[in-house]
């Protein structure tokens, strides 16, 4: 199994290089703004899912292969919940005795209740869990979290976490148009933040392909009330665009693969990233990536983007706005 891919341009992280060390969708929630579809397996199993010396001998390949400052930071994301791998803590800390790039983790953040999990993390250069609200109602609508995890495991986790933890703490907000995004919902939310002490909180907006098609970002004034009730350490994360690294795999149609299993990707920036690694072969090669039978094209607010072909998304109706009111979303 390849678990690692690019470096890809981040929001955040400028050029990142992915280490994914779970199996595709294999998760303890079911967001539904996830941009790699409804989630299965559903789990709360911890094990080593992927052999730690396998992803080890992967980060090492991709490392020999690029000079310094051509990888910014290196990032555990999963393309289900990182922490699910049992073997995370030797991992962060097997890589950074390799190199002196930053490392990061990106995280849901719900197994940080777990001690074990907490220390795992501590060698990190920066960690990146989710709070998207401080309402249990809202976090089993939007975040659909396995039934045994609450809203008071995440956020008493993320409190804990941020008492041991001497990195830099980033909590992400997803923010989502007429669901977490009321004035009453931000000021619980502000408080709840407060309470965690994060260094920075990242807004964030549905912009990849949702798996709901009714997921829409606020608009202007919502997001800047949004920044104004979060405050000071609130800021707005764009997409940004930059160079896809596709060197990794034998072929430009492999590179993408790996990509795409964990960063859905308009076809706009898919182009691009051919021009500049293949200049005049992008339709080409999009014509044999599709031919893999491994890709499909989602559309979301008019603009496509490709993803898996094995990622399960809901297909947009005329009604979804009604759905949304009456919670029809599950």
């Amino acid at each position: 199994m390849k678990t690692v891919f690019g470096p890809v341009p981040s929001r955040r992280l400028g050029q990142s290089l992915g280490i994914d060390p779970v199996p595709f969708k294999t998760c303890n929630w079911n967001c539904i703004y996830c941009q790699l579809g409804r989630t299965s397996p559903f789990t709360l199993e911890r094990r080593e899912y992927v052999p730690r010396t396998e992803i080890l001998e992967q980060v090492q390949e991709v490392l020999d292969r690029h000079d310094p400052g051509e990888i910014d930071w290196i990032t555990f994301v999963g393309s289900g919940e990182t922490c699910l791998h049992s073997e995370l803590g030797w991992l962060i800390n097997a890589v950074k005795q390799e190199t002196e790039i930053p490392v990061a983790v990106i995280t849901n953040g719900s197994l940080l209740h777990l001690p074990e999990v907490r220390r795992e993390l501590q060698a990190a250069d920066a960690v990146l869990p989710s709070l998207d609200t401080a309402s249990e109602r809202l976090y089993r609508k939007i975040n659909r979290p396995h039934h045994s995890l609450t809203l008071d495991m995440l956020i008493s986790g993320l409190r804990d976490f941020r008492a041991e933890y001497h990195g830099q703490l980033w909590v992400e907000v997803m923010l989502i148009k007429g669901l977490n995004d009321g004035e009453r919902d931000l000021q619980a939310l502000a408080a709840a933040l407060e309470y965690i002490r994060a260094d920075e909180i990242h807004l964030l907006l549905p912009t990849r392909p949702p798996v709901e098609p009714w997921v829409e970002p606020p608009d202007e004034v919502t997001l800047q009330r949004a920044q104004l009730i979060l405050g000071k350490r609130a800021r707005l994360v764009i997409e940004i665009s930059g160079t896809f690294d596709l060197s990794s795999e034998r072929s430009a149609v492999e590179a993408l693969l790996s990509i795409l299993t964990r960063h859905p990707m308009c076809e706009s920036n898919l182009l691009a990233a051919l021009e500049k690694w293949l200049p005049g072969k992008g339709a080409q090669t999009l014509e044999s990536l599709r031919s893999t039978g491994r890709v499909q094209v989602i559309t979301r607010r008019g603009q496509r983007f490709w993803s898996m072909a094995q990622a399960h998304y809901t297909e947009e109706m005329d009604n979804l706005p009604d759905m949304r009111l009456k919670g029809l979303t599950k």
